[in-house]
């Protein structure tokens, strides 16, 4: 993608913000990264700044590396703020998800697909209930990931599932156990983050390869906010159900502004949408019907 398209793009952005938003998730509280984060692997590879407010995940030919939330939780509201690697980031894959830990998981993840430059960034989203995933829409976004931070959250209660881009509703994963369709409510999950090469899928599938003449490929991270129902790994269900902000009436759907601003994500900036993808999917997935809907 060329420079003129880059333009256009941050047009559209200032667009975004100029006009008005439908009503955000509470204002994530920025924290440092030792209050809920510990490393999980190549301890080296991460950089701290600022007392730890500020932290770098630094990938080379050797190792990646990434970190995990100290507790586990059952629903929640849940943000990074994260520069992504720029430049000629082929073949990196910079993940920030949840996940519980057994056969039959549950997962939320987001997974930013690094490109060569001066091409976009692509953003994979994907939900996996009781193991199964399959669930993989992607998009650009509309503006360019590696310059400055940009805040993804997640809000997970008993009723959906939706992913933000800077408070923009990008994804909704509907509860339709009703479909038949397994929905996260009872597995615990942490939150976790990694950079690392994935250079045999992530780029063109796997056709443009990690250049190590590159390295240290560099993810900046802040505002390590976590705001979630803590509870054990053998906990099935949230002590305080019904009584924290991201679980009340406000919070069981979209509101207007938000539905207008997710169509507008899907109707310029989606690339993959599995709901839509005929050849894997002869028949439209159950929970697909909902999605279509929103």
């Amino acid at each position: 993608m060329g420079s003129q398209t880059w333009a256009v793009l941050l047009c559209v952005a200032l667009f975004m913000v100029s006009g008005a938003m439908g009503a955000a998730p509470r204002r994530p509280v920025a924290v440092p990264f030792g209050r809920n984060y510990v490393p999980t692997w190549a301890f080296d590879h991460i950089k701290y700044y600022n007392g730890g407010s500020q932290i770098e995940l630094h990938l080379d030919k050797y190792t990646g590396t990434g970190f995990q939330s100290k507790g586990s939780y059952l629903f929640g509201h849940f943000s990074m703020d994260i520069k992504l690697v720029p430049g000629d980031s082929a073949g990196t894959v910079t993940a920030f998800y949840l996940s519980s830990q057994n056969s039959e998981h549950d997962e939320i993840d987001f997974e930013f697909l690094g490109n060569r430059s001066g091409q976009p960034y692509i953003l994979q989203t994907n939900v996996f209930t009781g193991g199964q995933g399959n669930r993989e829409q992607r998009i650009y976004l509309w503006f360019d990931p590696a310059k400055t931070f940009h805040r993804y959250s997640v809000l997970w209660n008993m009723y959906q599932i939706v992913f933000f881009v800077d408070d923009v509703p990008i994804r909704v994963f509907k509860n339709s156990k009703d479909l038949g369709v397994r929905f996260p409510f009872n597995q615990p999950m942490k939150m976790y983050s990694s950079l690392w090469n994935a250079d045999d899928w992530a780029t063109r599938g796997g056709l443009e390869k990690t250049d190590w003449s590159k390295a240290p490929f560099v993810a900046a991270y802040r505002g390590f906010h976590i705001d979630g129902c803590e509870a054990s790994v053998e906990a099935k269900f949230c002590a305080t159900q019904g009584r924290r902000w991201w679980d009340q009436k406000e919070f069981q759907d979209l509101d207007g502004l938000q539905y207008r601003r997710l169509q507008w994500v899907r109707q310029r900036f989606t690339i993959y949408n599995y709901c839509t993808d005929r050849s894997r999917f002869p028949t439209m997935p159950p929970e697909c019907r909902r999605d279509r809907d929103a």
